[in-house]
């Protein structure tokens, strides 16, 4: 199984649009389309797991750089999750000094 990360994703495109574009390849297990979780609007990428890790790089191969409802798409191996920390990104009060 490997997960690849789908970038630069109209924020009109549908993961049906998308698992029809990877099912070219292979069998795609799971699309998900990150959205914005006060919005719900979609944040321009996503995530495709697909069965096959052979399937899967050559799909990577093909559709990074092609284009899907006028945007060229970057295609490539998701990085796993990284941790966060809970101190950071400029939020908290350590930030607020006077």
């Amino acid at each position: 199984m490997k997960n690849i990360f789908v970038g630069n994703l109209d924020f009109g495109a549908t993961e049906d649009a998308v698992r029809s574009m990877f099912e070219q390849y292979g069998t795609v297990e799971r699309v998900s389309i990150v959205t914005d979780r006060d919005t719900g609007r979609a944040k321009g990428f996503g995530f495709v797991e697909m069965t096959a890790n052979a399937e899967a790089d050559r799909a990577i191969a093909e559709l990074n750089g092609r284009e899907l409802h006028g945007r060229t798409l970057n295609v490539n191996e998701a990085r796993p999750k990284t941790e966060r920390s809970s101190f950071g990104g400029g939020r908290g009060r350590q930030n607020n000094r006077w």
